[in-house]
């Protein structure tokens, strides 16, 4: 059973900076591209992020670009997400996700669709005050 825990949620001011992990169990977790989406009140859960399994191709929401950064550690079987320029608009509940099917099957194909993912963490709450 795929487990996703994320932590690193919090209140910061517009500006700041946060930083999500995500451990991952369950899972061959250097086989499957990763993501983080995104959902505020009232609004449909959007993407933010993914990384591909080894790390070397990344994709980000025009949203967020040159401002977060999505890394993974396959070692220690975590994603991250680096959050730099926080503004008001990024307050959302933050959900890691593991893709569907390992890279044996998607071959070089990295999803970032939300119906590609298939596992999904809890979430974690991100306020921003202005």
């Amino acid at each position: 059973q795929v487990q996703l825990v994320e932590s690193g949620g919090g209140l910061v001011q517009a500006g700041g900076s946060l930083r999500l992990s995500c451990a991952a169990s369950g899972l061959t977790f250097s086989s499957y591209t990763m993501g983080w989406f995104r959902q505020a009140p009232g609004k449909e859960r959007e993407f933010v992020a993914a990384i591909n399994w080894t790390g070397d191709r990344t994709y980000y929401a025009d949203s967020v670009k040159g401002r977060f950064t999505i890394s993974r550690d396959n070692g220690q079987n975590t994603v991250y997400l680096q959050m730099n320029s926080l503004k008001p608009e990024d307050t959302a509940v933050y959900y890691c996700a593991a893709d569907r099917h390992p890279q044996s099957v998607r071959r070089i194909v990295v999803v970032t669709a939300l119906d590609g993912f298939g596992s999904w963490g809890q979430g974690t709450q991100v306020t921003v005050s202005s």
